[in-house]
């Protein structure tokens, strides 16, 4: 079994990167030995489709779980699809995210958490933005 977590840098020290298509790294774990294996996110500059191409990058890595702070629609669509579960909302250090994964501590979600084009840099003016109420 493989866990696959979005980084800041590629070890297992690194934070979280709180983005999916556009995270720095993926960092592949072996939650039982902890050997890991950190792949660059070469979606992360993309011009658009950022999420799904990062999504088709990695479906055939032999992953169980995702675990990300934030997940878009297609993307999810395209990694529920291929059987792996999605774990957003999770923040700190990837190795503490791998403890708290092997304990139970974070449970599958069963939708995106984000709308389409969250990470893209766009702001956070014009629409419904997180920080509205």
């Amino acid at each position: 079994m493989k866990i696959i977590i979005t980084s800041t840098a590629p070890n297992l020290d690194a934070e979280i990167d709180p983005r999916f298509g556009r995270c720095q790294y993926f960092i592949i774990v072996d939650p039982d030995t902890m050997q890991f294996e950190a792949l660059e996110n070469s979606s992360a500059t993309a011009g658009g489709g950022a999420g799904i191409s990062a999504a088709q990058s990695i479906v055939d890595k032999g992953i169980e779980a995702l675990l990300t702070g934030n997940c878009g629609p297609n993307a999810y669509q395209v990694l529920s699809g291929a059987g792996i579960k999605v774990i957003t909302g999770v923040t700190g250090k990837v190795k503490d995210a791998v403890e708290n994964y092997k304990s139970g501590k974070l449970k599958a979600d069963s939708q995106p958490n984000v709308r389409a084009h969250f990470g893209s840099g766009g702001g956070m003016g014009g629409g419904r933005g997180m920080g509205q109420r």
